[in-house]
């Protein structure tokens, strides 16, 4: 499987602006700047692209390991905290928080760890991570 995204950029690194496009068009066109990335500017950025990115595949494999543990979880909310300094992302933080009946809150940990280790973003980034999980 390969997927892709384009990006556009247009005019110096602080005062240009670019915008994002992905293969499904869920961005389209979807703009970027310095302001957005290092300030307050409108649009997105490649820091919190990563963040969804890393969220979205933890809390993915997070569900298919409670599965092979016979548990169907109600809910799984994780949100993915990126932290950048110096140039370098250097720790993806994932809070998640689920409802999971019937499981122990020792077995929701073991679990949240496995999908921390092996989601395949977690695998692909080059920082620290680390996770926060409640058991609700």
């Amino acid at each position: 499987m390969i997927r892709n995204a384009t990006a556009v950029w247009n005019g110096s690194g602080k005062e240009g602006t670019g915008h994002l496009t992905t293969q499904s068009t869920t961005l389209d066109a979807t703009q970027y700047s310095y302001l957005s990335r290092f300030e307050q500017g409108v649009g997105t950025n490649p820091e919190e692209l990563v963040a969804a990115a890393h969220a979205g595949c933890f809390t993915m494999k997070l569900s298919f390991v409670l599965g092979a543990l016979g548990f169907t979880p109600e809910t799984l909310k994780t949100k993915c905290e990126i932290t950048l300094g110096d140039g370098v992302i250097t720790l993806s933080h994932l809070i998640v928080e689920g409802k999971v009946p019937g499981i122990s809150k020792e077995q929701f940990d073991a679990a949240v760890k496995d999908a921390e280790t092996n989601c395949p973003i977690s695998k692909s980034l080059n920082t620290k991570i680390t996770s926060t999980a409640t058991l609700l």
